[in-house]
């Protein structure tokens, strides 16, 4: 252990070194008084912090030392003294100022100690990355995002990922305007770098990722049409298209439905989506009965959001498989079994806008006589018998739907006394989100009529505009999407099979018809985001395509 004695005369000596190195004209003879100060990184704590600042000060005036120096620079970093350690992560942006060779190097060295557990020290490798980043921003961003696609032992370097991705998205992120310049060009650089690091992300990760791509310039609403092709390329890769289907693989249909939620922004940008209808038609739909409950409603929205924005060609492919659902949830009689009305929703919304875009292409699936003076009207054949099942169907869902907007304006009628009489918080939270619920189902409800009524001409005009807004779409209030409310009551999650609205047919009227209602509608979640707010995304890493 050093005395203080030695310790004072350790640091004296320190402070001649430097004294002489600053006044010299041509430093770079000083030779003796630089490993002077490298030797002083074995002496005392005191003369190791006074160290740790002079070696990167004088780095660049002794190339021959460059190893030495930076090797006991390094030491100093892992001593177990704390203020010897942040001084030295303090001095490290000193190294590569005007040695810029030296830059990866010391990126890297950063990355790994973003997991420090001292604040202090953490506060100290956030300053120093922030500095060389502004040093050198594309090399500097080049050597960070190494850490996230080079993972080559992930149970050590999975936390020095994790911790490098938090930094990139709370320093990086937010300062791209300041950091990313030229603009274009720098734009472009850390595009590239995100699409190398897409190989291996959780869905989180890539909803990130994509929230950055899409705040660029350069996939602004300006941007041409090659940039959003390139994104949805990106989602496609994602969403693993190539890949054959299969059903009991839940990891890849969240990826797939998730990742098409993504795109639906692109796709009313004009970008291309015939990849992901061809996917649905060819792999997901003809399984639809096999998919877990809660995906088929995902699905369903899914396909209605992006219905306004397909081509011709994709929506002829497509209208057979929705008319054949279409017909699975608008069976002809009372049944018995629950009508589920969202469904019918989805599937109306998308039979128009498909059918908006190839009208004829529903003379031979629905029965329908619309000329358009192509071979495809078909005009010749009897397709008749269609027309009166089809027709017999809106009939049914119609005066179900009917039934039901009796049963919901009781039921409100209910709510309403109820909330009146409620004495606690708790009460009046649940009663406020049933009342919520109850407002959507009766959307859905009048959404279907409105959409139901043209479609009993023999040539209707299918809707093709906005003027049917999808009942998720509307805004409803925050408390009403939290998982759990104010007094700690916790709704049933969204996406649990109860978010849509699903009446049982042919039952009694009164009170206990009430009590189905409010039954069937609670924990519904029909959130503006469209099924894309829930948090569910893919849990694990992997099968996601780089793009090297």
């Amino acid at each position: 252990m050093t005395d203080s004695s030695d310790e004072a005369k350790q640091i004296e000596k320190l402070y001649e070194f430097g004294e002489r190195l600053n006044e010299a004209k041509d430093k770079s003879q000083n030779v003796k008084d630089y490993e002077g100060i490298i030797d002083a990184t074995k002496t005392s704590l005191k003369a190791k912090q006074l160290a740790a600042q002079l070696i990167p000060r004088f780095f660049k005036f002794f190339p021959n030392l460059s190893s030495r120096a930076l090797n006991a620079h390094f030491d100093l970093i892992e001593e177990e003294d704390l203020a010897v350690r942040v001084q030295a992560i303090r001095g490290l942006p000193l190294f590569c100022k005007d040695t810029k060779e030296y830059i990866s190097k010391i990126v890297d060295i950063l990355g790994q100690l973003l997991t420090a557990d001292e604040i202090v020290e953490r506060d100290a490798v956030h300053k120093a990355l922030m500095s060389v980043l502004r040093q050198d921003v594309k090399e500097s961003l080049t050597a960070l995002f190494k850490h996230i696609w080079n993972v080559e032992e992930p149970s050590q370097d999975d936390t020095i990922r994790d911790k490098v991705l938090c930094f990139i998205r709370d320093k990086v992120f937010p300062l791209k305007a300041e950091l990313l310049r030229p603009q274009e060009e720098m734009e472009r650089h850390i595009t590239d770098l995100v699409k190398k690091s897409l190989g291996d992300v959780t869905g989180a990760e890539f909803r990130m990722f994509m929230d950055f791509l899409k705040s660029l310039s350069i996939f602004g609403e300006k941007a041409p049409p090659e940039h959003l092709k390139e994104l949805i390329g990106i989602i496609e890769g994602q969403a693993d298209l190539d890949a054959q289907f299969d059903v009991s693989d839940a990891d890849h249909i969240d990826r797939l439905i998730s990742c098409l939620f993504m795109a639906i922004p692109f796709f009313v940008r004009g970008a291309p989506g015939s990849k992901f209808l061809n996917y649905l038609n060819k792999h997901i739909i003809p399984v639809f009965d096999k998919l877990p409950e809660e995906r088929k409603l995902d699905l369903l929205k899914a396909l209605a959001e992006i219905s306004p924005y397909t081509t011709p060609q994709d929506s002829r492919q497509v209208l057979p498989y929705v008319v054949q659902l279409l017909k699975k949830y608008m069976p002809r009689r009372k049944t018995g079994e629950e009508t589920n009305f969202t469904y019918v929703e989805c599937l109306l919304f998308s039979f128009h806008h498909l059918a908006h875009k190839a009208p004829n292409a529903s003379n031979s699936l629905c029965g329908y006589k619309i000329v358009t003076g192509q071979p495809s009207d078909r005009l010749g054949e009897d397709f008749s018998d269609y027309y009166k099942d089809f027709t017999e169907r809106l009939i049914s869902v119609e005066d179900l739907t009917r039934a039901t907007i009796k049963k919901l304006t009781q039921g409100m009628a209910e709510h309403n006394k109820a909330m009146a009489a409620a004495k606690s918080d708790e009460a009046k939270d649940n009663i406020k989100t049933l009342k919520q619920n109850t407002t959507t189902g009766l959307r859905t409800c009048n959404n279907i009529l409105v959409m139901t009524k043209p479609l009993h001409l023999k040539t209707p005009a299918f809707i093709g505009d906005k003027s049917v807004n999808l009942s998720w779409k509307e805004a409803i209030k925050p408390s009403a999407l939290s998982t759990t409310t104010a007094t700690g009551v916790k709704r049933p999650a969204a996406g649990s099979g109860s978010n849509n609205l699903a009446i049982k047919k042919g039952r009694g009227a009164g009170s206990m018809q009430n009590q189905l209602v409010n039954r069937a509608l609670e924990g519904i979640s029909y959130g503006g985001s469209g099924g894309r707010g829930r948090g569910r995304g893919w849990g694990r890493r992997g099968r996601g395509r780089g793009y090297r």
